[in-house]
């Protein structure tokens, strides 16, 4: 089984995002220089004046302002782009840290001025509580930005998002909404570089990953599922000693199998914009082209 590189350049040749096409670029050539500096060029149209990113950097919340969602999606951004670092990076971290709540969490999402295009779940927040989910979505990717940048690893901000997250982790005692259970997933393997607690936590959430490594979103779509390789992307990474090497085996087929004749991958959730339907699909193109060609598969 194999899958056709070509046909997912043509997909986002048509259809995707400058920042989405820059990030393929750099997936598919190894990040050299040219294509990371091509990354954070793309960056800079979703860019705040106050450091924060924002403008649809995230495709179903629209609105301009700076979002912790939108630090979510630039981190990644930074993290693909490799070697290539920039100070506004710093700058995003400073942002964070100030809305930042109490305990080193981040609200879901803060105020929205004018909702059009975003969805309810965003638009709607509590903006005054905390929320791991987003806290752990952002820490993940900055933790992995980290690994090229060490001023990310040594900023106040990171440091305050991790702890809050490997207590509010550590006190998970039944089963989690799937995407609270795959975001800490991940930013546990990515933290466990440089945070040892990270591993003892990881073993703590095992137990409530099923055998085939998916993870069924109550009140989604319907069959919206989070799938093994949604938060375990990259072979040879601490949480892969404690999934089934068959069940990932399964889920690599099952990525290959899902391009579809147009050469992108779709979505199962809900969008709420055409424009955010179609940015998702590129989005996740480049997602499901990284993870296989990381696993050998071309």
């Amino acid at each position: 089984m194999s899958f056709d590189i070509e046909r997912a350049a043509a997909f986002l040749t048509r259809h995707g995002r400058v920042l989405d096409r820059r990030r393929f670029a750099a997936v598919v050539g190894a990040t050299t220089t040219e294509h990371g500096l091509g990354v954070l060029a793309a960056l800079e149209g979703y860019r705040n004046a106050d450091g924060g990113f924002g403008w649809g950097i995230e495709p179903d919340l629209r609105a301009p302002e700076s979002q912790p969602a939108g630090a979510l999606h630039a981190l990644e951004a930074v993290a693909d782009a490799g070697p290539e670092t920039t100070d506004a990076t710093l700058g995003l971290l400073d942002w964070l840290d100030r809305v930042a709540l109490e305990d080193g969490g981040l609200p879901f999402a803060l105020p929205i001025a004018d909702p059009v295009g975003c969805a309810p779940f965003w638009a709607e927040a509590d903006s005054g509580t905390s929320s791991l989910q987003i806290t752990a979505a952002v820490a993940a990717q900055a933790h992995r930005a980290a690994r090229f940048d060490t001023r990310i690893l040594r900023h106040a901000w990171l440091g305050r998002a991790t702890r809050y997250c490997f207590d509010a982790i550590a006190a998970i005692d039944e089963v989690p909404f799937a995407y609270v259970l795959s975001f800490a997933l991940r930013f546990l393997d990515a933290a466990a570089d440089t945070e040892p607690e990270a591993i003892e936590l990881l073993h703590h959430l095992a137990r409530f990953v099923p055998a085939d490594g998916a993870l069924p979103v109550a009140g989604g779509a319907e069959d919206e599922t989070l799938r093994l390789l949604d938060y375990s992307p990259t072979p040879g990474r601490p949480i892969r000693k404690l999934l089934d090497e068959d069940a990932v085996t399964r889920d690599l087929e099952r990525l290959e199998r899902g391009q579809l004749d147009d050469g992108g991958w779709a979505v199962d959730f809900e969008s709420y914009s055409e424009a955010a339907a179609l940015e998702w699909r590129g989005y996740t193109t480049v997602n499901s082209v990284a993870i296989l060609l990381a696993h050998g598969r071309r």
